[in-house]
């Protein structure tokens, strides 16, 4: 690999793991907010957040994967999980116990989810396709 491509790569992997290390905490914050508009907050916003944190994830990962894969298979991924909450055997309520089972798995259905969660896609790809560009000619 030349030492352009390794430099590339490192600075990808550095911008992601910035935007990873500002997300993540704002993701996790939207469930404790209690100011204005906090059920939006907490449920769409995190929602979107929870995205784009997913694409930024599977990016660190496979830096040189196609955006629109990333950001369409994590929308994919996230539609089955929230269709997978009309679903409540015990294992899973086990799961759904603690804020993590919680935080990942959800606990009810939503319709409304999947606007923001496409949205949340949407700004992930946009995110990744920007993350690509650095350093090309």
């Amino acid at each position: 690999m030349k030492q352009s491509n390794i430099s590339t790569l490192a600075k990808r992997r550095f911008w992601t793991i910035i935007l990873l290390l500002i997300v993540t905490p704002l993701g996790f914050y939207t469930k404790f907010y209690s100011g204005p508009a906090a059920q939006w907050v907490h449920d769409s916003l995190g929602g979107l957040l929870y995205e784009i944190f997913w694409c930024l994830l599977f990016f660190l990962f496979f830096p040189n994967a196609k955006p629109l894969l990333i950001a369409a298979s994590v929308f994919t991924a996230t539609g089955f999980l929230e269709f997978l909450q009309l679903w409540h055997p015990p294992f899973l309520e086990t799961i759904r116990s603690n804020f993590v089972g919680r935080t990942i798995l959800g606990t009810s259905f939503s319709w409304n989810d999947f606007i923001y969660y496409l949205i949340g896609s949407g700004i992930g790809f946009l995110i990744l396709a920007r993350l690509q560009k650095l350093n090309e000619k």
